[in-house]
């Protein structure tokens, strides 16, 4: 049987410190990256999204802010193409986390996807855009009285070439008739938005797809009549726009409409694809590398991906709430090359679709440069010259994502290399990515899913912490020994619209008794390992599958729900396995426990050896900065390359990432020459602490925060308020004071009840709370100090919309905080897929020392409705129900 490797194990890195890259090899594909070749600003601004953001909260600001977000796409207030996703309601946690602008869809007031037409015919006639022009004004109202009324940018006409006017149709002489209609719309609207909301900007025409012949005679008439658009935007979804032979080549598509700005004599205008991307390239690092090399290349201003799954999660890069998969990773890496120089690069490969892609950029200022590579299943070198800018040593840091299915959360990229390397007399360094395979079949094993993070800086000063990482492989389900399933494809460049797989493709139909799929497992050692099963689970409820290795004792291996059999998840077991070939079983059924419930997709198997939670390592210099913030690599005594210098008000932002909600140790090393309080401790925008100034010993030294973190991503900031250094942070699981309520022992009000459920912590949960402050659930918890603790809820909600044609409408429900009676403090808990699904979220609470009083309710007049709309529309965004109640966990959040 055929095995992949992941990208964790996708190099021959030598798992320590060392001076030495792998060795090179003939005849691999170079991608050649040229430090002195500069090609402009880089941008960063294509990590946008439609319908990213679905209520205050979701997805958390965590996850946002790292991500150095420019601009998104949302429907306008009270739209009722879908049931979250308000312009007005998400502005504040957009804008809050440093975001630029948001774009309003018009017709998203509309309720059908294709938007419901008034009139009945095509083109849109006096019928349909009067209706439409009423709700355009509504719309207007709105948003020119929001506070954030100048960010705002609307998108008066979504894809006219395909709904309402048919702009794509081959007849000339409809399409004549057709785009006269459309040209004295877009007219009437554009000068309605800029009479009523003066200084407000329009983007358009925003087609499906770019078409020269549309284009030019969209600008043209814009033009003659002083209706312009602010921003330009047209959508490049199927994979045909990654094609160099096709002629939806955005490469090409962008060249065609430059040269039709300058035949016409408009200036350039800012270019937004504001919809990118088909299901079969989203939360896939090696595709989202292609699309944003593209963008980065061209200069595009803005790109956004597409909307095809749910709200709420930033296009499936994050899951949950606050954790992030692995594309998630993809644009962290790509937010953290901004303030540099794009530079050269030269692809190995510019005729073929899917060829590897990679964006490149120097940063004089930090002295670092950034390389994201990735997208092939071949060995490929990353040759960079200009290297010896960095001096006669330089340090390299080589890291790696890989797809983790759309709601498996993923862990920091894995670090496979670091070290100093000399650069040839000319200034080259050239490092191998390499494949490895442990199948023993000769076969290439890189992996097209990853992208790669390499980061230059000087090197011969500090020291590197080892590299050392668990062995780990991953087996597909298609190349296991199947019993009674069928193997499908799954996201290929022909279904660019169908979910990805690994390795394309996926085994399902495993519902009959005797259906099994085995896998042949071979580990370098007995041991504990860690099984990862990605599958899908579309019953709506929990589903199973029996599990044996090597023939031994049975178990039942659970599934939680997911939204589809293509969208996956991870389930984790450990097993006790032998030293080479182990034997693992996953069955419908088995003789010692009976026909496992339910039913599942299988796409892959990672196998993990169990080891120690290690501590993880953030290093100063590769932290995001702001304000006055220096750069250094001076210091023998310093971890890794180099270090940060902080003056009064610079900030260093670390992306801590936690396992599971609990305690952590986090170490600040740093130095400064002022006695006491030098900077302050930040956790998610909240002080939490200060590092002291301790001169007169030892170079470095060092404070320790045990702070409590979410799951996930977590903003730890250190904020100078004297002169100091910063080296780094180290981040260790630790222990705390953590107490548990199980929600069917506290006080229930109302319609609060008890019912069972069979995944409940306890089998036991409270529903019935909401429609009313009256229907509560209220428990005491004693607090040894006062101060802001994290109360964890965890909880269930699966209430859907469930009338779009391909959207999965999900709605989230919020729970109102009240603590000792006090004013309630509203939060939003996203749809878990399954009423059986419990997921947790922590909110922050301010307790008193001694005894406190917490009530959960959701009384709908707390929410945010909106004034009289015109219909179809959503005017309330709020069922009047809180999710179900498991259980919640409080602690404080900092405790030393």
């Amino acid at each position: 049987m055929r095995k992949l490797v992941t990208a964790v194990a996708a190099l021959t890195m030598v798992a320590a410190t060392t001076s030495a890259l792998p060795a090179q090899a003939q005849a691999v594909q170079q991608v050649r990256v040229d430090l002195g070749q500069r090609t402009g600003e880089f941008l960063g601004d294509s990590g946008g999204v439609l319908y990213g953001l679905s209520d205050e909260g979701v997805p958390s600001d965590n996850t946002l802010e790292p991500l150095r977000m420019h601009s998104i796409n949302q429907k306008p207030p009270a739209g009722a193409q879908h049931p979250n996703g308000d312009a007005l309601v998400v502005a504040e946690p957009f804008f809050r986390t440093g975001g630029e602008y948001i774009q309003m869809n018009v017709q998203d007031m509309y309720a059908e996807w294709p938007y419901e037409n008034p009139g009945g015919v095509v083109p849109c006639n006096q019928v349909c855009f009067d209706d439409y022009m009423t709700k355009l004004a509504w719309v207007v109202d709105q948003a020119s009285r929001s506070p954030h009324a100048d960010r705002f940018v609307y998108v008066p006409f979504n894809e006219p070439d395909y709904i309402w006017y048919e702009l794509g149709t081959g007849d000339e002489a409809a399409y004549r008739t057709r785009m006269a209609a459309y040209l004295n719309h877009w007219k009437q609207a554009v000068t309605y938005i800029r009479t009523h909301h003066p200084g407000a900007r329009v983007m358009g025409m925003n087609d499906a797809t770019f078409r020269h012949r549309n284009y030019t005679d969209f600008l043209t008439f814009a033009r003659d009549n002083d209706v312009l658009p602010d921003i330009t935007s047209w959508h490049q979804l199927p994979s045909d726009s990654l094609d160099p032979a096709s002629g939806n080549y955005f490469r090409t598509t962008y060249r065609t409409y430059r040269e039709l700005e300058r035949e016409l004599g408009i200036s350039p205008r800012p270019i937004n694809i504001n919809e990118y991307g088909g299901n079969r390239d989203l939360t896939v690092p090696g595709q989202l590398v292609k699309w944003t090399a593209m963008f980065e290349e061209a200069k595009v201003a803005a790109g956004g991906k597409a909307y095809w799954t749910a709200a709420g999660g930033l296009a499936g890069d994050v899951v949950q709430t606050n954790k992030p998969g692995a594309g998630w990773w993809f644009y962290k890496m790509y937010a953290d090359m901004n303030g540099g120089q794009t530079v050269r690069v030269t692809r190995p490969d510019t005729t073929t679709v899917d060829a590897m892609e990679a964006i490149a950029v120097m940063d004089d200022r930090r002295r670092q440069a950034r390389i994201v590579a990735g997208g092939t299943a071949s060995d490929f070198d990353v040759v960079v010259d200009g290297a010896g800018a960095f001096g006669r040593r330089v340090n390299i840091v080589v890291s790696a994502t890989t797809w983790s299915g759309q709601n498996s959360d993923a862990g920091p990229p894995e670090v496979l290399f670091r070290g100093d390397v000399t650069p040839s007399p000319g200034g080259r360094v050239t490092v191998p990515i390499r494949g490895l395979d442990r199948a023993g079949d000769g076969g290439a094993n890189a992996d097209l899913m990853a992208a790669y993070e390499i980061v230059l800086t000087p090197g011969g000063k500090g020291t590197g912490a080892p590299v050392s990482r668990p062995w780990r492989a991953v087996y597909e389900a298609e190349n296991a020994r199947i019993t009674a399933g069928t193997v499908r494809t799954q996201g290929t460049l022909e279904n660019w619209n169908g979910a990805p797989a690994s390795g394309t493709k996926d085994v399902g139909s495993l519902n009959q008794a005797d259906s099994a799929v085995t896998f042949d497992v071979t580990v370098p050692v007995a041991g504990r390992y860690r099984l990862g099963v990605m599958y899908g689970n579309q019953t709506g409820a929990h589903s199973q599958q029996a599990l044996t290795v090597n023939g031994g004792q049975a178990r039942l291996v659970d599934y939680e729900a997911t939204m589809n059999w293509t969208w996956r998840t991870r389930a984790d077991v450990v097993v006790d396995l032998v030293r080479g070939r182990n034997e693992i079983r996953l069955g419908k059924s088995h003789p010692a426990v009976g026909t496992a419930v339910g039913e599942a997709t299988l796409d892959r198997l990672d196998v993990e050896r169990v080891t120690p939670p290690a501590p993880r390592l953030y290093e100063a210099e590769l932290s995001q900065t702001t304000g006055p913030v220096g750069f250094a690599y001076d210091q023998r005594e310093q971890s890794g390359s180099g270090h940060l210098t902080l003056k009064r008000g610079g900030e260093a932002l670390f992306v801590v990432y936690a396992e599971q909600d609990g305690y952590y140790d986090l170490d600040f090393r740093h130095s400064a020459s002022r006695q006491g309080a030098v900077a302050e401790v930040g956790l998610d925008r909240r002080e939490v602490g200060v590092l002291r100034g301790r001169p007169g010993g030892r170079f470095w030294d060092g404070d320790r925060q045990r702070l409590f973190l979410s799951a996930g991503v977590n903003r730890v900031t250190v904020r100078a308020t004297a002169p100091l250094r910063l080296d780094r942070v180290v981040a260790t699981q630790a222990t705390g004071p953590v107490r548990s309520v199980e929600a069917e022992d506290a006080v229930l009000a109302g319609a609060a009840a008890v019912r069972s459920q069979v995944n409940a912590s306890g089998g036991e949960f409270v529903g019935g709370v909401g429609n009313g402050a009256a229907n509560s659930v209220t428990f005491e918890v004693l607090a040894e100090r006062g101060g802001e603790h994290m109360l964890v809820v965890h909880y269930a909600n699966d209430e859907r919309d469930t009338g779009h044609p391909y959207n999965t409408d999900i709605i989230s429900r919020p729970l109102d905080v009240s603590v000792n009676g006090g004013a309630s403090v509203r939060h939003w808990f996203k749809n878990t897929w399954s009423w059986s699904n419990w997921w947790a979220r922590g909110v922050p609470v301010t307790l008193e020392k001694g005894r406190n009083v917490i009530t959960l309710f959701n009384d709908p007049a707390n929410g945010a409705t909106a004034p009289d709309c015109p219909a179809p529309c959503r005017p309330v965004l709020d069922s009047g129900w809180a999710p179900d109640l498991d259980r919640f966990e409080i602690a404080p959040i900092r405790i030393s």
